[in-house]
Protein backbone atom coordinates (compact mmCIF):
# COMPACT_ATOMS: atom_id res chain seq x y z
CA UNK A 1 0.00 0.00 0.00
CA UNK A 2 2.88 2.35 0.79
CA UNK A 3 4.28 1.81 -2.70
CA UNK A 4 0.86 2.37 -4.28
CA UNK A 5 -0.48 5.56 -2.66
CA UNK A 6 2.29 7.38 -0.77
CA UNK A 7 2.33 11.08 -1.63
CA UNK A 8 -1.06 11.11 -3.34
CA UNK A 9 -3.61 13.77 -2.43
CA UNK A 10 -7.24 12.90 -1.67
CA UNK A 11 -9.58 14.92 -3.90
CA UNK A 12 -13.01 13.72 -2.77
CA UNK A 13 -14.75 10.98 -0.79
CA UNK A 14 -17.82 8.94 -1.75
CA UNK A 15 -19.47 6.64 0.79
CA UNK A 16 -21.83 3.67 0.55
CA UNK A 17 -22.83 1.78 3.67
CA UNK A 18 -21.25 3.40 6.71
CA UNK A 19 -22.08 1.25 9.75
CA UNK A 20 -18.38 0.36 10.17
CA UNK A 21 -17.18 3.98 10.00
CA UNK A 22 -16.84 5.83 13.31
CA UNK A 23 -17.94 9.22 11.93
CA UNK A 24 -18.82 9.16 8.20
CA UNK A 25 -19.30 12.93 8.06
CA UNK A 26 -15.72 13.45 9.29
CA UNK A 27 -14.32 11.58 6.29
CA UNK A 28 -16.15 13.83 3.83
CA UNK A 29 -15.30 16.95 5.79
CA UNK A 30 -11.65 16.40 6.62
CA UNK A 31 -10.11 14.10 3.97
CA UNK A 32 -10.41 16.15 0.75
CA UNK A 33 -7.28 18.21 0.13
CA UNK A 34 -5.03 16.11 2.35
CA UNK A 35 -1.92 14.34 1.16
CA UNK A 36 -1.09 10.79 2.28
CA UNK A 37 2.30 11.38 3.89
CA UNK A 38 2.92 7.94 5.38
CA UNK A 39 1.40 4.46 5.51
CA UNK A 40 2.15 2.42 8.61
CA UNK A 41 0.95 -0.69 10.44
CA UNK A 42 0.04 -0.74 14.12
CA UNK A 43 -1.01 -4.23 15.14
CA UNK A 44 -3.94 -5.12 12.88
CA UNK A 45 -4.56 -1.48 12.00
CA UNK A 46 -3.33 0.36 8.92
CA UNK A 47 -2.61 4.04 9.54
CA UNK A 48 -2.68 6.56 6.70
CA UNK A 49 -0.97 9.69 8.02
CA UNK A 50 -2.51 12.79 6.48
CA UNK A 51 -1.03 16.23 5.90
CA UNK A 52 -2.59 19.52 6.83
CA UNK A 53 -5.08 20.65 4.18
CA UNK A 54 -3.13 22.09 1.22
CA UNK A 55 -0.07 22.20 3.49
CA UNK A 56 -1.64 24.78 5.81
CA UNK A 57 -2.31 24.09 9.48
CA UNK A 58 -5.99 23.95 10.29
CA UNK A 59 -7.79 23.61 13.62
CA UNK A 60 -10.36 20.84 13.51
CA UNK A 61 -13.48 20.04 15.50
CA UNK A 62 -11.99 19.08 18.87
CA UNK A 63 -9.35 21.81 18.88
CA UNK A 64 -6.37 19.71 17.73
CA UNK A 65 -4.32 20.98 14.79
CA UNK A 66 -3.82 19.02 11.60
CA UNK A 67 -2.23 16.73 10.48
CA UNK A 68 -4.29 13.69 11.43
CA UNK A 69 -4.65 10.03 10.42
CA UNK A 70 -7.08 7.60 8.87
CA UNK A 71 -7.26 4.34 10.81
CA UNK A 72 -8.27 1.28 8.77
CA UNK A 73 -9.04 -2.25 9.99
CA UNK A 74 -9.87 -4.85 7.35
CA UNK A 75 -11.84 -7.14 9.66
CA UNK A 76 -12.48 -10.61 8.27
CA UNK A 77 -13.16 -9.82 4.60
CA UNK A 78 -12.04 -6.23 4.01
CA UNK A 79 -9.77 -5.02 1.24
CA UNK A 80 -8.40 -1.55 0.50
CA UNK A 81 -6.67 -0.95 -2.81
CA UNK A 82 -6.34 1.68 -5.55
CA UNK A 83 -8.26 1.23 -8.81
CA UNK A 84 -8.75 3.33 -11.96
CA UNK A 85 -11.61 5.74 -11.28
CA UNK A 86 -13.47 4.58 -14.39
CA UNK A 87 -13.32 0.91 -13.47
CA UNK A 88 -16.72 -0.53 -12.41
CA UNK A 89 -17.14 -0.87 -8.66
CA UNK A 90 -16.82 -4.30 -7.13
CA UNK A 91 -19.79 -5.50 -5.11
CA UNK A 92 -19.66 -4.35 -1.45
CA UNK A 93 -17.51 -1.28 -2.20
CA UNK A 94 -18.37 1.17 0.57
CA UNK A 95 -15.65 3.87 0.45
CA UNK A 96 -14.12 5.54 -2.62
CA UNK A 97 -11.41 8.17 -2.15
CA UNK A 98 -10.56 9.88 -5.42
CA UNK A 99 -6.81 10.56 -5.65
CA UNK A 100 -5.05 13.31 -7.56
CA UNK A 101 -3.64 10.85 -10.11
CA UNK A 102 -7.08 9.73 -11.34
CA UNK A 103 -7.28 6.55 -9.29
CA UNK A 104 -9.66 5.76 -6.45
CA UNK A 105 -8.64 4.21 -3.16
CA UNK A 106 -11.52 1.79 -2.58
CA UNK A 107 -12.52 -0.05 0.56
CA UNK A 108 -14.51 -3.24 -0.10
CA UNK A 109 -15.94 -5.45 2.63
CA UNK A 110 -18.73 -7.99 2.20
CA UNK A 111 -19.31 -8.59 5.92
CA UNK A 112 -18.39 -5.09 7.16
CA UNK A 113 -16.55 -6.39 10.24
CA UNK A 114 -13.78 -3.87 9.63
CA UNK A 115 -13.48 -0.29 10.78
CA UNK A 116 -12.50 3.11 9.43
CA UNK A 117 -11.96 6.16 11.65
CA UNK A 118 -10.65 9.67 11.10
CA UNK A 119 -8.56 10.54 14.15
CA UNK A 120 -6.62 13.58 15.25
CA UNK A 121 -3.24 13.08 16.88
CA UNK A 122 -4.67 13.16 20.41
CA UNK A 123 -7.54 10.79 19.61
CA UNK A 124 -5.19 8.35 17.87
CA UNK A 125 -2.87 8.27 20.90
CA UNK A 126 -5.88 7.51 23.09
CA UNK A 127 -7.06 4.80 20.68
CA UNK A 128 -3.71 3.00 20.65
CA UNK A 129 -2.86 3.36 24.33
CA UNK A 130 -4.21 -0.02 25.38
CA UNK A 131 -2.37 -2.16 22.86
CA UNK A 132 0.48 -4.49 23.73
CA UNK A 133 3.92 -5.03 22.23
CA UNK A 134 4.53 -5.56 18.53
CA UNK A 135 5.32 -9.28 18.04
CA UNK A 136 8.04 -8.48 15.49
CA UNK A 137 9.80 -6.06 17.83
CA UNK A 138 9.19 -7.50 21.31
CA UNK A 139 12.35 -8.49 23.19
CA UNK A 140 13.00 -11.90 24.74
CA UNK A 141 12.54 -10.53 28.26
CA UNK A 142 9.39 -8.53 27.53
CA UNK A 143 7.72 -11.42 25.72
CA UNK A 144 8.38 -13.78 28.63
CA UNK A 145 7.10 -11.18 31.10
CA UNK A 146 3.91 -10.80 29.10
CA UNK A 147 3.04 -14.50 28.82
CA UNK A 148 4.74 -16.41 31.64
CA UNK A 149 2.96 -16.37 34.95
CA UNK A 150 -0.44 -15.52 33.41
CA UNK A 151 -3.32 -17.82 34.33
CA UNK A 152 -4.73 -17.76 30.82
CA UNK A 153 -4.40 -20.17 27.92
CA UNK A 154 -1.40 -19.35 25.76
CA UNK A 155 -3.66 -19.17 22.69
CA UNK A 156 -5.79 -16.55 24.45
CA UNK A 157 -2.66 -14.58 25.38
CA UNK A 158 -1.39 -14.58 21.79
CA UNK A 159 -4.74 -13.28 20.54
CA UNK A 160 -5.10 -10.69 23.30
CA UNK A 161 -4.27 -7.38 21.59
CA UNK A 162 -3.42 -5.92 24.99
CA UNK A 163 -0.61 -8.48 25.32
CA UNK A 164 0.66 -8.54 21.72
CA UNK A 165 -0.79 -6.37 18.99
CA UNK A 166 -1.38 -7.90 15.59
CA UNK A 167 -1.38 -11.69 16.09
CA UNK A 168 -4.39 -13.45 14.57
CA UNK A 169 -5.80 -16.95 14.76
CA UNK A 170 -3.86 -18.44 11.86
CA UNK A 171 -0.42 -17.31 13.00
CA UNK A 172 -1.11 -18.15 16.63
CA UNK A 173 -1.81 -21.77 15.67
CA UNK A 174 1.14 -21.96 13.29
CA UNK A 175 3.54 -20.56 15.89
CA UNK A 176 2.33 -22.88 18.64
CA UNK A 177 2.76 -25.87 16.32
CA UNK A 178 6.28 -24.74 15.42
CA UNK A 179 7.14 -24.27 19.12
CA UNK A 180 5.48 -27.59 20.12
CA UNK A 181 3.21 -25.88 22.65
CA UNK A 182 -0.44 -26.86 23.06
CA UNK A 183 -2.82 -23.89 22.63
CA UNK A 184 -4.59 -24.70 25.90
CA UNK A 185 -1.48 -24.60 28.11
CA UNK A 186 -1.55 -21.91 30.74
CA UNK A 187 0.97 -19.10 30.73
CA UNK A 188 1.92 -20.13 34.27
CA UNK A 189 3.03 -23.51 32.93
CA UNK A 190 5.46 -22.07 30.37
CA UNK A 191 9.13 -21.81 31.20
CA UNK A 192 11.25 -18.92 30.00
CA UNK A 193 12.79 -21.36 27.53
CA UNK A 194 9.31 -22.27 26.21
CA UNK A 195 8.48 -18.58 25.86
CA UNK A 196 11.65 -17.84 23.90
CA UNK A 197 11.00 -20.75 21.56
CA UNK A 198 7.50 -19.43 20.94
CA UNK A 199 8.73 -15.87 20.37
CA UNK A 200 11.25 -17.03 17.78
CA UNK A 201 8.65 -19.20 16.04
CA UNK A 202 6.14 -16.37 15.97
CA UNK A 203 8.60 -13.89 14.50
CA UNK A 204 9.90 -16.33 11.88
CA UNK A 205 6.40 -17.23 10.75
CA UNK A 206 5.16 -13.63 10.62
CA UNK A 207 8.17 -12.50 8.60
CA UNK A 208 7.76 -15.34 6.10
CA UNK A 209 4.00 -14.69 5.85
CA UNK A 210 4.67 -11.00 5.13
CA UNK A 211 7.08 -11.90 2.32
CA UNK A 212 4.43 -14.23 0.87
CA UNK A 213 1.71 -11.54 1.22
CA UNK A 214 -0.35 -13.32 3.87
CA UNK A 215 -2.79 -16.21 3.80
CA UNK A 216 -5.71 -16.22 1.37
CA UNK A 217 -8.15 -18.62 3.02
CA UNK A 218 -11.30 -17.31 1.34
CA UNK A 219 -11.16 -13.99 -0.47
CA UNK A 220 -8.19 -12.02 0.85
CA UNK A 221 -6.30 -9.95 -1.75
CA UNK A 222 -3.42 -7.55 -1.19
CA UNK A 223 -3.16 -3.94 -2.40
CA UNK A 224 -2.15 -5.15 -5.87
CA UNK A 225 -5.23 -7.37 -6.08
CA UNK A 226 -3.16 -10.53 -5.68
CA UNK A 227 -3.91 -13.40 -3.26
CA UNK A 228 -1.42 -14.38 -0.58
CA UNK A 229 0.59 -17.59 -0.76
CA UNK A 230 1.37 -18.42 2.87
CA UNK A 231 -1.64 -20.76 3.15
CA UNK A 232 0.49 -23.23 1.17
CA UNK A 233 2.87 -23.34 4.13
CA UNK A 234 0.33 -23.92 6.92
CA UNK A 235 1.36 -26.77 9.19
CA UNK A 236 -1.59 -26.76 11.61
CA UNK A 237 -4.29 -24.22 10.79
CA UNK A 238 -7.21 -25.71 8.85
CA UNK A 239 -5.58 -29.16 8.64
CA UNK A 240 -7.94 -31.13 10.92
CA UNK A 241 -7.65 -34.86 10.22
CA UNK A 242 -4.58 -34.46 8.02
CA UNK A 243 -1.19 -35.88 8.99
CA UNK A 244 1.22 -33.78 11.02
CA UNK A 245 4.24 -32.80 8.93
CA UNK A 246 6.54 -33.88 11.79
CA UNK A 247 5.11 -37.09 13.23
CA UNK A 248 2.24 -38.09 10.89
CA UNK A 249 -0.34 -38.00 13.72
CA UNK A 250 -3.71 -36.59 12.67
CA UNK A 251 -4.08 -32.87 13.36
CA UNK A 252 -6.92 -32.18 15.81
CA UNK A 253 -9.15 -29.21 16.48
CA UNK A 254 -10.45 -27.72 19.71
CA UNK A 255 -12.10 -24.51 20.80
CA UNK A 256 -9.63 -22.41 22.79
CA UNK A 257 -10.24 -18.77 23.65
CA UNK A 258 -13.46 -19.00 21.68
CA UNK A 259 -11.65 -19.81 18.44
CA UNK A 260 -11.00 -22.98 16.49
CA UNK A 261 -7.48 -24.10 17.33
CA UNK A 262 -5.52 -26.68 15.37
CA UNK A 263 -2.69 -28.72 16.89
CA UNK A 264 -0.88 -32.04 16.82
CA UNK A 265 -1.81 -34.13 19.88
CA UNK A 266 1.59 -35.85 19.85
CA UNK A 267 3.93 -32.92 19.16
CA UNK A 268 1.90 -30.55 21.33
CA UNK A 269 0.91 -32.54 24.46
CA UNK A 270 -2.37 -31.35 25.94
CA UNK A 271 -2.79 -30.20 29.55
CA UNK A 272 -4.32 -32.78 31.88
CA UNK A 273 -8.05 -33.11 31.37
CA UNK A 274 -8.14 -31.27 28.06
CA UNK A 275 -10.22 -32.99 25.37
CA UNK A 276 -10.12 -32.19 21.67
CA UNK A 277 -13.15 -32.24 19.42
CA UNK A 278 -13.83 -35.60 17.75
CA UNK A 279 -12.50 -35.97 14.26
CA UNK A 280 -15.19 -35.48 11.61
CA UNK A 281 -16.59 -38.69 10.19
CA UNK A 282 -15.58 -39.45 6.64
CA UNK A 283 -18.46 -39.95 4.26
CA UNK A 284 -18.31 -43.37 2.66
CA UNK A 285 -18.54 -43.43 -1.11
CA UNK A 286 -21.43 -45.42 -2.45
CA UNK A 287 -20.61 -48.33 -4.74
CA UNK A 288 -22.13 -48.05 -8.16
Amino acid sequence: MRQAILGRRIVSVTLGKTDFIDDPAALKQHLPGRQIEAVERYGKFMLLWLSAVNGKARVIANGDAAPASLLVHLGMTGQIAPSPAGQPLEKHTHVCMLLDDGRELRYTDARRFGRIAYLTKALLAEELAGFGADPLEVSKKEFANRVCGRRARIKALLLDQGVLRGVGNIYADESLWRARIHPARLGTKLSRKDAEGLRRALQEILRKAIVLRGSSISDFLDAAGEPGEYQRHHRAYGREGKKCYRCKTAIRRAIVAGRSSYFCPKCQPAPRGFVALPLPQRTKKRKR
